[in-house]
């Protein structure tokens, strides 16, 4: 009788062990705000707005519209990124322009990047690089932020921006690349000349 009761003993004090566990986290998020109702999270592979904050649970509303429902010790223990406390979001894209774009071209991508990036709204330039050579493309790099921290309005500036470096490569008739390969075929060598 008392193996059994020492063994029910031991199961409730598991059991409160992870209930007192999540209740504690959440006072430390209550207390510490990490995230409060309507923060943008990201939690590991995770991601959403916070929607609820309860005892045992935080629950998100991912942006594909289900609902995540995360223990609050599992949140305590975790690295969060909290984007709704973004002041401005930046953006690093590339792109590549094929090995045929004259020298003198390419040296005035990064001057035309600054340009069409200071001209978009709500952007703020940082950087513009001809970063690599590619397999099959001459890489540029560049770097901007926006000034809202939102996301529609990152893509609107990154839609404008790429919008406008079509219009701008057309005019001045440079090429982006896109995979390609070469393939060198040997000629078989020629007879022996007979003796």
């Amino acid at each position: 009788m008392r193996i059994a009761a020492a063994l029910a003993a031991i199961a409730v004090a598991l059991a409160l062990q992870n209930v007192l566990g999540d209740l504690f986290a959440s006072i430390s998020i209550l207390l510490d705000k990490p995230f409060v109702v309507g923060d943008a999270i990201v939690v590991g592979d995770f991601n959403g707005t916070v929607e609820q904050i309860g005892i045992k649970t935080t629950r998100l509303k991912s942006v594909n519209g289900e609902q995540l429902i995360m223990g609050n010790a599992d949140l305590a223990h975790s690295r969060i990124r909290n984007f709704k406390r973004l002041l401005e979001r930046r953006s690093v894209f590339t792109f590549g322009v094929t090995y045929q774009t004259p020298r003198e071209k390419l040296e005035r991508i990064p001057a035309l990047l600054q340009e069409i990036i200071e001209q978009t709204p709500q952007a703020r330039f940082e950087r513009a690089h001809f970063a690599k050579f590619g397999d099959w493309a001459l890489v540029f790099e560049a770097a901007y932020f926006v000034q809202h921290p939102d996301y529609q309005s990152y893509m609107d500036a990154q839609q404008a921006i790429n919008f406008e470096l079509l219009r701008r490569f057309e005019q001045e008739r440079i090429e982006f690349a896109y995979p390609t390969q070469t393939v060198v075929q040997a000629l078989p060598a020629p007879p022996a000349a007979p003796r």
